[in-house]
């Protein structure tokens, strides 16, 4: 995250590859990275293998891809990621949640 907050996204993306067996809090922290760098569609890209490799995102997972559709301008994507996150993951949205989607 120190790598993300200083905009070296190379390091940040390299440290991230190292990791032997990452967990949800080391995905989260990539997705948040690449989304508050203006990355959004490499953030949604992340989600995405994310998945493949049997990680469950959780509440922040989501806070992070929906920030990543509004600051690329994924409205669509956006109201997507928003609906499958209680219908396919069983998470509630929150306040937070509901912030990203009116910034949407």
């Amino acid at each position: 995250n120190m790598y993300g907050k200083c905009g070296r996204l190379d390091d940040a993306r390299s440290t991230f590859d190292k990791i032997p067996e990452r967990n949800v809090v080391s995905w989260n922290t990539m997705i948040t990275v690449y989304s508050q760098n203006g990355q959004g569609n490499t953030a949604l890209e992340l989600f995405e293998q994310m998945q493949l490799e049997g990680v469950k995102p959780d509440e922040i997972t989501f806070t992070g891809i929906l920030s990543a559709c509004s600051h690329a301008g994924l409205v669509d994507d956006g109201w997507c990621y928003f609906i499958s996150m209680n219908r396919d993951h069983g998470i509630k949205p929150t306040m937070e949640h509901y912030g990203c989607m009116i910034d949407l």
